[in-house]
C-alpha cells in the first residue's frame, strides 16, 4: 500500500524535507515537521497528535468518490466500481487505511502496513489511483506556501511527477489544537485526479 500511505499522508515527502525545515518549531509547517519526525521514531501517539488519520482518510475517500468521469478515464470501469462502492464502504476503507498508518508508523515497513489491511476491503483502484498523483519516485519539493485563516491552516506541498516532467502541489489542511496545530484534510484530492487524468490523455496522445 505504498502509494495510498504516500498520497494520506505525505510520510515520505514530508520526511525527506524534515531536516531542511527542522528550524520550524512553531506553526502549521512545525506541525508536519513533528509528524516526519514521529515516523522516524515510529511513536503513533505523537503522530496522530499531529495528523488525523481518520478525518484525512474519510475525504480522501468522498474526493474520490466524486471524480466519475476521471475515474472512467483512469481505471476501466472506475465510475461504476469506485463512485457507488467507495461511498458505502467508506467506514471500511477508513479503518483499513488507519491500520495500515499505524501498522507503518509503528514498524517503518510497508510490507508490514499492507499485511495489516483486512482483506476483504476493496482498495485495489484506490491505490492505483492515488498513485497516479504521488508515484514511488515523486520527491518533496518544498513549500509552496502557507497560509492562516483563523484557527484553520493551509499548506501547499510541492511534489515532483517525474512521469508527466511536471510538479503538483498537494494542499493539506490543518487545524489549531491548542498549542499545536493538526493536519486534517488534503483539500485538493479531486483537482489533483484531475490534472493527472488530462496529463495521461496528452501522453498518449503524443505516442
Amino acid at each position: 500500500m505504498k502509494r495510498l500511505l504516500l498520497f494520506v499522508l505525505l510520510l515520505a515527502l514530508v520526511a525527506g524535507g524534515y531536516y531542511y525545515y527542522r528550524s520550524l518549531k512553531q506553526g502549521p509547517q512545525g506541525a508536519l515537521v513533528a509528524a516526519a519526525a514521529a515516523v522516524q521514531t515510529h511513536d503513533m501517539a505523537t503522530f496522530e497528535k499531529y495528523v488525523d488519520v481518520s478525518s484525512v482518510t474519510s475525504h480522501l475517500v468522498d474526493d474520490i468518490s466524486q471524480q466519475g468521469s476521471v475515474l472512467s478515464s483512469l481505471v476501466p470501469g472506475g465510475s461504476l466500481m469506485m463512485g457507488g462502492a467507495m461511498r458505502m464502504l467508506k467506514p471500511a476503507l477508513a479503518k483499513a487505511a488507519h491500520q495500515e498508518v499505524q501498522r507503518y508508523v509503528e514498524t517503518g515497513s510497508l510490507e508490514e502496513a499492507a499485511a495489516a489491511a483486512p482483506k476483504h476491503v476493496v482498495n485495489v483502484s484506490l491505490t492505483g489511483l492515488v498513485g497516479k498523483v504521488v508515484s514511488p519516485d515523486s520527491q518533496f519539493k518544498g513549500i509552496k506556501y502557507s497560509r492562516e485563516e483563523g484557527d484553520n491552516a493551509f499548506v501547499g506541498l510541492e511534489v515532483s511527477q517525474p512521469k508527466y516532467d511536471t510538479t503538483m502541489v498537494v494542499e493539506v489542511k490543518l487545524r489549531r489544537m491548542g498549542d499545536h496545530w493538526q493536519m486534517t484534510q488534503i483539500t485538493n484530492g479531486g483537482e489533483l485526479l484531475r490534472g493527472v487524468a488530462q496529463l495521461e490523455k496528452k501522453r498518449l496522445l503524443k505516442r
